[in-house]
């Protein structure tokens, strides 16, 4: 392989225009199928190349120049908008200023021909290597948008129930897409626009590529749903890897696996270790950040697993001329942090092999001109075995043009070019024959041709097949959800069906049927309870089931009511109040003023089931009995005291009478002496 890992298991597209011109009425394209084995060759024309990709879903559509699938900006803006959402385009030769495609085939070894088959098929190699750019227009927050399906129409008898029930349906199916992007875990904001009955749109703004949200675009009835990527503010280029610095790289395998990285300075860049990953989750840590140049370990042999990372990266190997010593790994790593001794043992490695390779690196340092990535000469000397000033000059030129055949002119020749002349005609006649064999190797590469075509069918089959097992797969899944969602209704019909049991019995109480309890010779009532003697209490129940006058209502905590809240209850005008505990004076006096019954509920067999509830009428007329007694010599006490307080006071005034009479007497008395 080379410095870059192939992107194997997937489907690559290749693309170069063969015929024509992307403005013009019919251009025609060279298209290049490539899986990461086998290459389909194939010239179509712009309408089949949509249809191919739509129908295939490449990973990447891989071209040298964009433009020339786009005839402009807001061509090319159409074109990426109808790409599925697993495909990406992807330009090889680099950003805004695009190499040549020769020059990027040769850095990285790729078979490169003018001819646009072969141009297309080195573009789908280097995409499949992850060389070049993504193109994007668009950003990875995608547009849900729940609207109205229909006009709210202008006037009519039922205009208002009409737009009503519309932004009714708005608001429930703007829950329910909700609901299933807060399922599938994703970030998003919502905005909302409130109206009659509900809501004219809401917005969603997710934090998702389309094909990861959970909803389909749809317009039904009185509702549409739409879903749009947000646009960029203009084209943008995205590496296909984000970072590929060339780096070091030591690992300790075994049960833990440890994996250090360094930069070709000797700087630490990363430390990991893991106990369940295996060698393709390693490899692909080590893709994410960077190229090894150099695989290195700290016992020699080089552990098998190693090993086969290194030749996975075709990188050089370091190994010591001994296993490396504990304390001189400790050393070595002494101003570093790690978690466990895998960790150290890692890093000792990739500094030894630094250690080894330093003087190696300032030496090709110094030979790279200004401009010229000192990391790409470094990888190709030390991996690759060449020499500074070949690499160096590979790199600071194009390649040669292939040349062109010229034809030969006879001409008259001299007596002392006579035996040139005959070695010639030998010449001519060895290529007479090798023109012989070469026509018989076209026949046998035609032969290869038509059983790579058939080879090709035979994989787009099993492609097809492949696809075909994963929708039933994901049908399987979906059945399997079904039936769990119907096993849930199941239970929940059941547990509705006990309670409808358990309610009728409390209702029949060993009554043969309804009709007792419709004319109450079954001597039942029904109670209202009230959970504490608070006004949202009282309003939590009126919003349940109601309050009027003449109900029982059952106060499960009476205290804590002041005079406000009594006064509420009993502008209701209950039959009468079953309390559960104490009531204060204030309450209470409140209530007796009204004329409210009020009486303990421990005294009434109260029977509940959720919030509904039914008392023995019998019961219930002897606590109102109850009170009423109570009540009667509550009025003979207050009456009894009002009277005493009469006299008292009527005392009190005579007392005074008499003072103020006796003062006279007692003052005329002393004027007469």
């Amino acid at each position: 392989m080379s410095e870059r890992t192939s992107a194997l298991d997937v489907l690559v597209f290749g693309v170069d225009i063969q015929s024509g011109d992307v403005r013009g009425d019919s251009p025609s394209y060279a298209l290049v199928v490539y899986d990461g084995e086998q290459v389909d060759r194939d010239v179509v024309s712009y309408r089949k190349l949509r249809r191919l990709i739509e129908r295939d879903e490449p990973a990447l559509v891989a071209t040298d120049n964009m433009y020339e699938l786009a005839a402009d900006k807001d061509a090319l803006v159409h074109f990426l908008r109808g790409l599925p959402d697993g495909t990406r385009l992807v330009q090889v030769t680099g950003s805004e200023r695009p190499e040549p495609l020769s020059r990027v085939a040769s850095r990285h070894g790729v078979p490169y021909g003018k001819k646009p088959m072969r141009e297309a098929e080195a573009a789908a190699r280097l995409a499949a290597m992850n060389v070049g750019h993504e193109v994007t227009a668009f950003t990875d927050t995608t547009r849900v948008k729940v609207a109205r399906g229909r006009s709210t129409g202008k006037g009519g008898w039922s205009e208002d129930r009409f737009t009503r029930r519309i932004h009714g349906s708005v608001k429930e199916t703007a829950r329910k897409v909700e609901s299933e992007i807060r399922s599938a875990g994703l970030e998003y904001e919502r905005e909302v626009t409130e109206k009659y009955g509900g809501y004219s749109n809401a917005i969603f703004e997710v934090t998702a590529r389309p094909g990861d949200i959970p909803v389909s675009a749809r317009r039904s009835g009185d509702v549409r749903i739409e879903i749009d990527r947000l646009r960029r503010d203009g084209i943008e280029f995205e590496p296909l890897v984000k970072r590929r610095d060339h780096v070091i790289v030591g690992i300790d395998p075994g049960t833990t696996t440890a994996v250090a990285l360094t930069d070709l300075d000797g700087t630490l860049l990363d430390v990991w270790s893991t106990r369940t990953a295996d060698t393709a989750d390693v490899i692909e840590w080590i893709i994410e950040r960077g190229r090894p140049i150099i695989v290195a370990a700290d016992v020699t042999p080089m552990p098998e697993t190693v090993e086969k990372i290194r030749r996975s990266f075709d990188a050089a190997s370091w190994t010591p001329e001994r296993d490396l010593p504990i304390d001189e790994k400790q050393h070595r790593t002494r101003e570093e942090n790690y978690d466990n001794d895998h960790q150290r043992d890692a890093m000792a490695a990739a500094f030894f092999a630094f250690d080894g390779h330093e003087d190696q690196f300032q030496r090709i340092a110094r030979k790279v001109p200004a401009g010229m990535s000192r990391g790409d000469v470094t990888a190709r000397v030390v991996a690759g075995e060449e020499s500074v000033e070949s690499v160096v000059a590979d790199l600071s030129e194009d390649p040669e043009p292939e040349e062109e055949q010229s034809e030969h002119t006879v001409r008259e020749l001299s007596a002392e070019e006579k035996r040139i002349k005959q070695l010639e005609s030998q010449v001519e006649r060895l290529q007479s024959h090798t023109d012989d064999l070469r026509e018989t190797v076209e026949e046998k590469d035609e032969r290869i041709d038509e059983l790579e075509g058939d080879l090709s069918d035979a994989k787009r089959e099993e492609r097809e097949n492949v696809r075909a097992r994963r929708e039933i797969s994901r049908l399987q899944r979906e059945n399997n959800r079904l039936e769990d969602e119907l096993d849930d209704r199941d239970e929940t019909i059941e547990e509705l069906t006990g309670k409808l049991a358990r309610l009728k019995e409390l209702w029949k109480l060993d009554h043969s049927n309804f009709s007792d309890v419709a004319e109450k010779k079954a001597g039942l009532v029904a109670v209202k309870p009230i959970d504490k003697f608070t006004n949202d209490a009282i309003d939590a129940a009126h919003e349940s089931y109601g309050l009027a006058e003449d109900d029982v209502i059952f106060l499960r905590d009476a205290s804590g009511a002041g005079r406000s809240t009594a006064q509420r209850l009993a502008d209701i005008d209950p039959r009468v109040i079953l309390k559960a505990g104490g009531i204060s004076n204030v309450a209470d006096d409140v209530l007796f003023d009204h004329g409210v019954p009020v009486g303990p509920a421990s005294d009434v067999t109260i029977q509940e089931i959720d919030e509904l509830a039914v008392a023995q009428e019998s019961e219930v007329e002897a606590v109102i009995d109850d009170w009423r007694d109570r009540a009667e010599d509550r009025r003979k006490e207050e009456k009894t005291e009002q009277l005493d307080q009469l006299i008292s006071e009527h005392r009190a005034e005579r007392r005074a009478d008499e003072r103020r009479s006796s003062s006279s007497s007692s003052s005329s008395s002393s004027f007469g002496n």
